[in-house]
């Protein structure tokens, strides 16, 4: 498989205007962007500590609406040194939360060519739903490998155990949820999981750093290869969080933390130029972060068709 030529393999359904995924490469590693769908959430979700008139103006001012906008869901495909790595999982299947437009990941795979049976390694930046839910879908383990291997920080397996839920800003029925697939995730799976403590090389080039803030265990991806680099961030980064890194996101079960680590992660993506991904950036997802004062600028990439 190579994943650089993906984007001419399938075609959307009648349902889709266009094909949900980007590749492109990192110096030898070849890097598919899939989007998992869309899910709608509350504004307020989006900077729980900032005010109200400050959180509308910037809706305001990106175009967006004053009550509720669809985040995107990202993962990507990475393959490395004969590896074949799915970093997330996207959302599955969860009826009682009524998010169809979101779950899209195993279709989405499979009309880009890319078979479960395929995949070696998969890693997690967390365990929120929508990142593991995609391994809970009707039939999908099935296909997997008997000898995949999962790889998420210990401290995030921990945390599970008894997550707290003090400092969120989550709407109805979402702890429950995140706490009922979490659970679920650890039954099916505790056998293939390989945990790491601060950070784990999966592939040539593929290596996988605990941050913490977001959940306790929160990882980001770093690729580097042929001088060429990208961050696959998860949550660590938001639509708002490069000119309010300091706002908190509903998500995040240590607010302060999050907005340390991502003021971390966002600088250092100034000083190396990398590319940067993200789990709830706007598809494809793919671009730089620039400096703007006290804060940062998003940079999407000029799509390559």
């Amino acid at each position: 498989m190579n994943l650089h030529n993906t984007s001419h393999l399938g075609r959307p359904g009648p349902e889709e205007l266009v094909p949900s995924r980007y590749a492109l490469r990192i110096g030898e590693i070849d890097v598919l962007v899939v989007s998992d769908g869309v899910l709608p959430l509350p504004t307020a979700m989006l900077a729980h500590n900032a005010a109200p008139a400050v959180r509308a103006a910037w809706l305001n001012d990106m175009f967006l609406p004053a009550d509720a906008f669809d985040w995107a869901l990202n993962v990507v495909v990475v393959r490395s040194g004969g590896q074949t790595i799915l970093v997330d999982a996207g959302l599955g299947l969860d009826p009682e939360l009524h998010l169809p437009r979101a779950g899209q990941l195993i279709k989405r795979l499979e009309a880009a060519g890319i078979d479960l049976g395929s995949v070696t390694d998969v890693v997690l930046t967390h365990m929120h739903m929508d990142h593991v839910g995609g391994l809970l879908v009707d039939g999908v383990k099935e296909q997997l490998r008997p000898d995949l291997r999962i790889h998420v920080a210990a401290a995030e397996v921990k945390f599970w155990e008894a997550p707290d839920f003090s400092h969120v800003s989550m709407p109805p029925g979402f702890p429950d949820a995140l706490r009922a697939t979490a659970k679920r995730f650890r039954k099916e799976y505790q056998s293939q999981l390989c945990t790491f403590e601060d950070k784990h090389e999966i592939a040539p080039g593929v290596v996988v750093h605990r941050t913490g803030g977001h959940t306790p265990g929160h990882s980001v991806v770093r690729l580097a290869s042929g001088g060429d680099s990208l961050t696959f961030a998860g949550d660590a980064v938001f639509a708002a969080g490069f000119e309010h890194p300091d706002w908190y996101n509903g998500f995040e079960h240590d607010p302060e933390e999050a907005a340390r680590v991502r003021i971390r992660l966002l600088r250092e993506l100034v000083e190396t130029g990398g590319l940067l991904v993200a789990t709830h950036l706007p598809f494809p997802s793919v671009g730089h972060v620039a400096a703007d004062g006290d804060a940062f600028r998003w940079v999407p990439v000029f799509w390559d068709y």
